[in-house]
């Protein structure tokens, strides 16, 4: 029986690529715990059966952006504890209580206003206290010298009724570059470490290690580790060595017709490409509407059997041409690779962008199809 998710353009996750990664990821990392990112959809490659996986294969933790993803993955029988890394408004405090949501607070006010929703309702919410060392987003900011008030701030936070202070953590601007910056905002978490120690404050969870300083930066993993990106296989920046992880999503497309065009023939709008000799030419049916960038155009290649043929001409809404030329054998019903091993960190390239965009920015009518062992479960 045909499977209709197949006949267009689809995305295959690996499931055993995933689990590979996080076992290397925790190998890396022995004696920290793990907290795996799955925000965004889990960087567009879904996030409740990737955080099925994830539970399964006994992470301590999942990591959200906001409220609403939280509760999809409840809805979805994830039953692990759930950090939300955004702001979430202190009227929504009743639904991180309902779902047992853990909650980013980076100022006291905010803590305040969930510490007084908390008591109203008779219960605990868990908090990680967010320090900025750096990143100039969100937190209670630590400077050199500290910033006046920063830990007067936590240990107010601290002490609050309703709130039960678990965990605190700071994030890396630039761990996929310089060292020095890096290894400034290190020291200035450790200072807000030691300072609030020596206040009587310690944290049970204490993580400020992304992708890039999981790889990167071992003195950082601390007592949990936070890898994004480099879950699902790809390299947060191409500086960044791939110590074995594997891409976790292949986006495939089916040929849907091989033309023959002479020499002179120009391909897609606006003209962009002449062919300049007599070519074929398959469609794709991927295009923008599908989130293959339109800056791609004239730049990517596809890989069909075990050639890569570039796209010809401005990517359209719904599809794209591949000159195949040189691959006579090409008939429609045929499959090409789009993004995967040694295509997706290219085509980011290409694109002059990261990977966790070309993924993330995967359109929803681009189905899912979740495999191991090989073999599709659903």
């Amino acid at each position: 029986m045909t499977d209709r998710r197949t006949v267009r353009t689809w995305a295959e996750v690996d499931l055993d690529a995933l689990a590979h990664n996080c076992r290397l990821l925790r190998e890396l990392a022995p004696d920290a715990g793990f907290l795996g990112l799955v925000k965004a959809n889990a960087y567009g490659h879904g996030s409740v059966p990737v955080g099925r996986k994830l539970q399964e294969l006994g992470v301590e933790m999942l990591a959200v952006a906001c409220l609403d993803e939280a509760v999809e993955l409840r809805r979805g029988g994830i039953t692990i504890p759930i950090l939300c890394l955004g702001q979430t408004p202190p009227e929504l405090a009743s639904e991180l209580l309902e779902y047992n949501v853990t909650q980013t607070v980076g100022d006291l006010e905010t803590g305040k206003a969930l510490s007084a929703a908390a008591e109203a309702a008779g219960k605990t919410l868990k908090i990680h206290v967010k320090v900025d060392t750096g990143m100039g987003r969100l937190g209670f900011l630590w400077g050199d010298p500290p910033t006046a008030g920063a830990a007067r701030d936590i240990i107010v936070l601290s002490a609050l009724p309703g709130l039960e202070v678990e965990g605190i953590f700071t994030h890396f601007a630039n761990a996929d570059g310089s060292g020095t910056y890096t290894e400034l905002q290190r020291s200035r978490f450790r200072d807000a470490l030691q300072v609030l120690e020596d206040c009587g404050i310690r944290f049970k969870i204490c993580h400020c290690a992304a992708s890039a300083a999981v790889l990167n930066y071992p003195e950082t993993h601390l007592n949990m580790i936070r890898p994004g990106i480099v879950l699902y296989g790809c390299m947060p920046d191409p500086s960044v060595k791939n110590p074995g992880l594997r891409a976790v999503m292949t986006v495939k497309s089916r040929v849907a017709a091989v033309r023959d065009l002479p020499a002179g023939s120009c391909i897609s709008y606006g003209c962009t490409a002449e062919l300049k000799r007599d070519s074929r030419v398959a469609v794709l049916p991927i295009g923008y509407g599908d989130g293959l960038p339109r800056a791609l155009s004239n730049k990517l290649e596809v890989r069909i059997g075990d050639k890569l043929c570039p796209v010809v001409g401005r990517v359209c809404m719904d599809m794209c041409m591949a000159d195949v030329t040189d691959l006579p054998g090409v008939r429609p019903g045929d499959v090409a690779e789009v993004y995967g091993p040694g295509l997706t960190d290219r085509a980011a390239a290409l694109a002059g962008t990261i990977p966790y965009e070309l993924l993330c920015q995967l359109t929803a009518r681009v189905p899912r199809v979740y495999l191991e062992g090989g073999a599709v479960i659903f």
